[in-house]
This record gives structure tokens, sequence and C-alpha cells, in this order.
């Protein structure tokens, strides 16, 4: 209510042109609707990833689609600290929100043709996308001048970024490729170039963005399986699908039992400032590429498997599949390393079998391949289970979970 004094009232007008020009400050920590309405557009960019890695499934082909996949998702990661500080549903934001969302949709469109026809209109739509963050980081950092020094950084990084993805456009083969990779790398390093003193964050609302996009990924392996088993159904398709579930619902299990929950508490309680950001940075977004990259590898094996069920996966195929869970259980072992300080051993163990049974993988019947990896994340399972029983019950209880569950 305004005060009773005429005199001590806010003048609306003035109060109305605020609201228009300034990105209003988050308050709470819960992931919005509008933020889960955003992350829809990264559904479709991680199937065309996995999409184009199958339509050109050659060492070449896969690592242009990761390319494509780390620049899509330092763009994200953009977004998910940019709406830990301006709340997204509050005025103009929700409408610049709209239209990040309209220009991540062309570049998504794109992805196939990334590296082809539609190279320079990637680079354009992508630009729209870094710059409408860019906006709305300079609009909420306003009173903020260390907020407003790493927004100063993030832009010249993100500039230099686009531009050279622009620049790709003008090569085509190893040259492309390369002037695509020094885009990301600098893109990427540029944090750390910056500094991350100034950033802010709201460190449940953003762990709890990142598990959404991690569900997201392996929503991408499910959707793998279905596309793969599209042409027929047989009793060995449906073998092929049972176990591809069992594989994608123990990579859930990985994260979601207990990782997520001592993570997100530990980032909580890790002191403000330079400390928690840079901690955020690491074990957030850059661990987290890992564990996505190696769902999306792994969606590609997937895809491969139920298509071609009781033949070999040959070469690349096969290390996507057991490369990709390999990679997405190392990029874990760097998340507790970053949180905690310790290693994981299972977890890191299994990385390394999975990588010393790639010459096999190629060369058995694919539904084998998927049923050993399978056996192996569910083994892991069980053992950290028996042998952190207490532990885990003490941070699921925390939570609101069942002990035993």
């Amino acid at each position: 209510m305004f005060p009773h004094d005429p005199a001590e009232r806010p003048d609306p007008t003035t109060t109305q042109r605020r609201r228009r020009i300034t990105a209003v400050r988050r308050q709470g920590e819960q992931v919005t609707p509008l933020e889960l309405f955003f992350d829809l557009i990264f559904v479709l960019a991680v199937t065309q990833c996995t999409a184009m890695m199958a339509a050109t499934p050659t060492w070449t082909g896969v690592f242009r689609a990761l390319l494509v996949l780390a620049t899509l998702w330092w763009a994200w990661v953009g977004y998910a600290w940019l709406t830990s500080v301006v709340d997204p549903e509050e005025g103009s934001v929700r409408f610049a929100i709209f239209g990040a969302m309209a220009a991540l949709l062309v570049v998504t469109l794109c992805i196939p043709l990334a590296f082809d026809g539609s190279a320079l209109a990637f680079a354009v739509a992508y630009g729209a996308v870094r710059t409408g963050q860019i906006v709305l980081f300079t609009l909420g950092s306003r009173d903020e001048p260390d907020l407003r020094a790493s927004v100063v950084g993030l832009a010249g990084s993100s500039a230099v970024g686009v531009g050279l993805i622009a620049l790709a456009a003008a090569f085509d083969g190893t040259a492309q490729v390369l002037v695509w990779l020094a885009a990301v790398v600098l893109d990427v390093l540029g944090q750390f170039l910056f500094g991350a003193k100034g950033w802010q964050l709201e460190p449940h609302h953003f762990a709890e963005r990142h598990g959404l996009i991690v569900i997201i990924a392996l929503g991408e392996s499910i959707v793998a399986i279905g596309v793969g088993a599209s042409d027929r159904i047989d009793g060995g398709i449906v073998t092929a699908v049972v176990i591809g579930v069992a594989a994608v619902s123990a990579m859930w299990w990985t994260y979601f039992d207990v990782t997520m929950h001592a993570a997100g508490d530990r980032l909580a309680h890790t002191p403000v400032g330079q400390v928690q950001n840079e901690l955020a940075r690491d074990a957030y977004s850059y661990a987290h590429f890992l564990m996505v990259a190696g769902i999306v590898l792994f969606a590609l094996g997937l895809k491969k498997t139920v298509g071609h069920v009781t033949d070999p996966l040959g070469a690349v195929p096969a290390a996507a599949l057991s490369g990709g869970a390999a990679l997405y259980y190392v990029g874990h072992t760097v998340f507790r390393w970053r949180v905690t300080g310790s290693v994981n051993v299972p977890r890191f163990a299994l990385a390394l079998v999975l990588v010393a049974l790639l010459p096999l993988m190629s060369r058995v019947d694919a539904i084998v391949a998927l049923a050993i990896i399978t056996a192996l994340l569910w083994v892991t399972i069980a053992y950290e289970t028996v042998t952190m029983r207490e532990v885990r019950r003490q941070i699921r209880s925390a939570h609101g979970h069942g002990g035993h569950g």
C-alpha cells in the first residue's frame, strides 16, 4: 500500500517507466514455467544434434555435431545464469525471453546444415540469442558495478564467438571446423579470462535448472530409442528397447538419486561471491556439458542399436554408445571432484572400463554391446547403494525422500 502522505508516494509514471527499462531482480529460487518453456527449444536442439550425427555417422560428422552442441550449450548456460539474477516472469523480460526463444528456434532449425548452406543463418540467429542475453544482463546489472563488469567481459567473449562462427561460414572442410572450434574455446574460456567475481546466482535455482536440463538430455535418449524402433517391431527390437530404457534409467538414477541433492546443498552453503560463482561455473556450466554430451552420444548409439539389433554397430556408433556412457561418468567424476574435492572411484572406474571395452563393442552384436553396458551401469549403482547406504539415507531423508527408497 502507498503511504498516506501524497508527497511520499512514488510517481506512477516514473514507476512504469522504470519497470519498462529495468530487468526486475529475481525473488525466490524456484524454476519458473517460462524457464521450462524456454528449455523446450533446447529439447529440439538436442534432438537435431543427435539427428545430425546419425545422418553422418563418421568421426568428422560426430565432431561437428558436438561443436554445435557446445555452442548451443553455452547459449543455454548464459540464460541459466541470467534467470538466476533476473526474474523472467516480470514485465518486458517475459517478451525478451519469447524473442530469444524464437531466435533459438531458428538456430535449431539451421543445425542440420550448420556447416553447409545454413552456416551464415545459424550465425546470425545465434548472435541474436546471445545479444538478447547481454541486453537483459546489462539492464539487470544497472546498480551492480561488479556484475556489470562481468557482463562487459561476457559481451566481449560472446562477440568474438559469434564473429568467428559467422567467419566460419566463409570456409569449408577442415578450415571451417577449426574456426568453429576456436569460437567455442575462446567463448568458453572467456569466463576464466574475465573472472567470476561479479556474477550472482540463486544456488538452489541454479542447481535445479541444470538438473532439469539433464532430464531433457535423457529424454533425447528415449526419443532415440523410439526413432530407432519406428520401422518395425519384433522380439529383438522389444528386447533392445527394454534394455535401452534400463540403461537410461541407470543414468537417471546416477544423477537424481543423491548427486543432485548433495551438490545443490554444497553450492548453497558455499560462501557467496567469487568462490560460489567459480564452483557454479566449474561444476555446472562446465562439468554438466560433459554429462549432456555423453548422453547425446549415447543416444546416437541407442538409435543405431535399436535399428540394427543383431548386427555389429561399427566403429563410430559403438564408440558413441560405450564412449558416450564413459563421458557421462567422467562428467560425474569431474562434478564430484569439483564439488567435494574427492574422486568418485566407482564411477571413474566404470568410465575406464567402458573405454577399455570400445574395441569389443564394435565387433559384437549391437544388442549384446548394449546389454553389457547396461549391466555395468546397474552393477555400479548396486555397489554404491550398498557401500554408501547410510550417507544415501541421510541425504535423501533431508530432501523428503524415503531413506530406503
